[in-house]
C-alpha cells in the first residue's frame, strides 16, 4: 500500500516515513499544499496523512478541492487544532478520520489501517459491507441489487460510505447534503436518513444506525463482523 505523508514539519515527515515503512507500507512524503493537491488528483496514493497547516494552501482548501476533483483515497487528517469545530470542518470537507496532535504512532498506524479496510475496492468506488457505490456510473448496489436513489439520497449515502463507523451529527449531515441553505431547526436530516435507510434495509441487515443524541453512524451488525 502506497502511502501520501503531507506534512511540513520535517523531522515529523521523516518520522513518520521511517515508521510506516518499518510497518511494511510504500511512503512519498511532500511539505506544501499545492503539491500535496496534484498528487491526490493524479491518484496516485492509496490513502493520504494530511497535515492541516500547510504552506501555499492549508489541509482543509487540499481536501476541498481533491473532493471536488474526485480524488477519493481515503484520507486522514492531522492537526494541532483538536477543537470540534476544525473537526467538524475537516469531516464535512470529505476527510474520513482526524487525528489531533501530539497523536501516538501506534493509534496513527491502526486508524490508517482500518481506512484502508474500509476504503478497498475499485477506483472510482466506495464500499462498505454488501454496499457499493460507483462513484463513475452513478449507481448503488447493495448484495449486488441496485438501489434507486433521489440526488439528496445518493449525497447522503455518499456521506456515509466515505466515513463509515464515525458518527455523523445531524448539523454534520445537513451541511454536507444540503449546504448553507440548511436550517438546523427542521427535521429534514432526520426525514432523509429515514427514506435511504428504508431503501438500504429493505435489501439486507441493517447498516445505518442511530445514536442517540449524537447523529447516525454506518456501522455493520453481527451478521458483518
Amino acid at each position: 500500500m502506497h502511502i501520501l505523508v503531507v506534512e511540513d514539519h520535517r523531522r515529523i515527515a521523516e518520522f513518520l516515513r521511517k515508521g510506516l515503512e518499518e510497518e511494511g507500507f510504500s511512503v512519498q512524503t511532500l511539505g506544501d499544499g499545492p503539491a500535496a493537491l496534484d498528487e491526490l488528483l493524479g491518484g496516485g496514493p492509496d490513502a493520504c496523512v494530511l497535515d492541516v497547516m500547510l504552506p501555499g494552501m492549508d489541509g482543509f482548501e487540499v481536501l476541498r478541492r481533491a473532493r471536488q476533483g474526485g480524488a477519493t483515497a481515503p484520507v486522514l487528517l492531522l492537526s494541532a487544532r483538536a477543537g470540534i469545530e476544525d473537526r467538524v470542518r475537516g469531516l464535512e470537507l470529505g476527510a474520513d478520520d482526524y487525528l489531533p496532535k501530539p497523536f501516538a504512532f501506534e493509534e496513527l498506524v491502526a486508524r490508517l489501517r482500518a481506512l484502508l479496510r474500509r476504503g478497498a475496492g475499485a477506483p472510482g468506488t466506495l464500499a462498505y459491507a454488501d454496499l457499493t457505490m460507483d462513484l463513475v456510473r452513478r449507481r448503488a448496489l447493495r448484495a449486488g441489487r441496485e438501489i434507486v436513489l433521489t440526488p439528496r439520497e445518493w449525497q447522503l449515502l455518499e456521506l456515509f460510505l466515505r466515513r463509515p463507523e464515525i458518527v455523523l451529527s445531524r448539523a454534520v449531515i445537513g451541511q454536507s447534503v444540503f449546504g448553507l441553505d440548511f436550517d438546523p431547526g427542521t427535521n429534514v436530516v432526520d426525514v432523509y436518513v429515514g427514506y435511504l435507510r428504508r431503501k438500504v434495509h429493505a435489501l439486507g441487515p441493517p447498516l445505518i444506525r442511530t445514536v442517540r443524541g449524537a447523529g447516525y453512524v454506518l456501522r455493520r451488525g453481527e451478521a458483518f463482523a
